[in-house]
């Protein structure tokens, strides 16, 4: 079996409304990611954000100087997030990725595609009614393979994020067509806090993806849990060969109290390690998802 990748979820569109210790600036996603990376992170994940309010920002220099400052301190991979489907256009959604991989020190090593397209209302589960009930996440075929074509010609190795069955199977079309190379690297989402576009964050819910992973093309699956907490599937997915990607900008793990990232981390990596499968290294995960 395969070292496991361990992938931290830095700070997504989360608040600090119930963990202060969710990062904004480009020094505090940096300090955050050494942390990671020192208690077993390979890869960091991350939204460019406002300093000072934490709203999301989509400009190319803060996401360049975020890459460039762990770049410094790390050899953490890299996967700047794609802009959110509330900006114009396709263009707009990708064009710091293509200023970011102009140079070097602030190339992306990864970007990230979700294959399809999903409703995200969220349910208010106290309250018995839908929060919003227009919202869509849209992502057409059209676009993707935009996405796909656009980041590969910028040196860029797409990541396929996968929100159900469809999306994986869609997926494994892209490769059919020369739009994705293997190894993949695939994202599993599972979703929990009222938000119902991905299976339950639950061993079942795992299960049900990963029955559906093809054993040609070849993924390297992992899995996440926007909305809930992910250590109820963690054990089953390190037995079963997949990898991890947990982060306080999924779920703020007040079970914990306040935990930092690097303390999430810490703790799948201690799982790992208890059932005999090594942690990967930086280096080892671009040998593994087939990275020059």
């Amino acid at each position: 079996m395969e070292k496991l990748v361990i992938e931290v979820r830095i700070n997504e569109y989360a608040s600090r409304n119930r963990n202060a210790n969710v990062p904004f600036s480009p020094a505090e996603i940096c300090e955050e990611a050494v942390q990671c990376w020192r208690a077993g992170a390979s890869i960091v994940h991350y939204h460019a954000r406002d300093p000072h309010t934490g709203a999301p920002s989509a400009q190319a220099e803060v996401y360049a100087e975020t890459a460039r400052r762990i770049r410094d301190q790390t050899d953490l991979l890299v996967m700047p997030t794609l802009g959110a489907w509330t900006l114009p256009s396709p263009d707009a959604r990708m064009s710091h990725i293509i200023e970011m991989a102009k140079d070097p020190a602030t190339k992306p090593d990864f970007a990230p595609i979700d294959m399809g397209t999903s409703n995200v209302d969220v349910f208010d589960t106290r309250n018995r009614r839908f929060m919003t009930d227009e919202t869509v996440y849209m992502n057409t075929t059209k676009t993707l393979q935009y996405f796909a074509r656009t980041i590969r010609e910028a040196g860029v190795r797409p990541v396929a994020v996968l929100w159900n069955v469809s999306a994986i199977r869609a997926t494994a079309a892209f490769v059919e067509a020369g739009l994705f190379a293997q190894p993949l690297y695939a994202e599993i989402v599972l979703t929990e806090g009222g938000l119902f576009a991905g299976n339950p964050g639950t061993v079942r819910g795992l299960d049900a993806m990963v029955d559906f992973m093809p054993a040609n093309p070849h993924f390297e699956w992992t899995v996440m849990c926007t909305g809930g907490n992910l250590f109820p599937v963690v054990g089953a997915a390190i037995a079963r060969g997949g990898h991890i990607a947990i982060g306080l900008g999924d779920y703020p793990y007040s079970e914990f109290g306040t935990p930092r990232n690097g303390e999430l981390v810490e703790r799948v990596a201690l799982m790992a390690r208890q059932v005999g499968r090594e942690v990967a290294t930086p280096s080892d995960a671009r040998r593994i998802l087939g990275l020059s």
